[in-house]
């Protein structure tokens, strides 16, 4: 793991009066501590947009990014299944225009395909002190609120718990032509989501959502993280 970087790129952000990390910035957080995240880069000129996406690969994502905006996809910023560079300078302009002085740039991301959408995430409680969540993700997380908790740091039982304890677990099982979820991937995930905010204070807050479910594999796809 390389802690440094993610020390780094936190220091940053609080130098410059930020509340929050962009999306960019949080991947790369958490790539730092090996947890699997989409392939993507961060472009700023439309010049970068057709040379950029053919290093990723059609199809493929873009969502505005900037430390300034939290809830993208109300604000019409992100743009998904998209085939050529036609669609994607198109997808550009319209991001860029939206996102009018609020600086930041373009996220330029491959497109992960799965049925299964998690959630994943770490706060600092006053009373419990610092717990991992784990759940149902996707747009219905709020909805139907099925999480489980438990406190840092964890143990793979800890985390193999939390996956059974949420009432839609049977999701993580094979089936309807689906292989089942790498759980050991999973608790490894969960496991260092925790690690994180035992090694760096400032962080007080990890939202991962959706981590979707590629074969039997789960990659964070959206990331957001709140600095104390």
């Amino acid at each position: 793991m390389n802690r440094n970087n993610a020390i780094q790129i936190i220091g940053k952000a609080r130098r410059e009066g930020r509340h929050a990390l962009s999306e960019y910035e949080a991947k790369q957080v958490l790539a730092s501590y090996r947890i699997p995240v989409t392939r993507e880069i961060l472009v700023e000129s439309r010049k970068d947009v057709a040379k950029t996406a053919g290093k990723i690969g059609y199809p493929l994502v873009m969502k505005g990014c900037s430390a300034e905006i939290a809830h993208k996809t109300e604000r019409g910023l992100i743009h998904v299944d998209l085939r050529n560079d036609t669609e994607a300078l198109k997808a550009f302009d319209e991001i860029m225009n939206r996102m009018s002085g609020q600086g930041g740039g373009v996220l330029i991301q491959e497109m992960i395909k799965g049925r299964r959408e998690l959630v994943m995430g770490l706060t600092r409680d006053d009373h419990f002190g610092l717990c991992v969540m784990f759940g149902l993700g996707g747009i219905f997380t709020e909805v139907l609120k099925d999480v489980s908790f438990r406190k840092a740091p964890l143990e793979k039982d800890d985390a193999f718990e939390m996956m059974r304890e949420i009432k839609g677990h049977k999701i993580l099982n094979a089936f309807r032509g689906m292989e089942a979820v790498d759980e050991n991937e999973l608790a490894e995930m969960l496991i260092h989501v925790g690690q994180i905010g035992l090694e760096i204070d400032h962080i007080q807050e990890i939202d991962l959502n959706p981590v979707i479910v590629s074969g039997s594999k789960p990659i964070v796809v959206d990331a957001l993280i709140i600095l104390a």
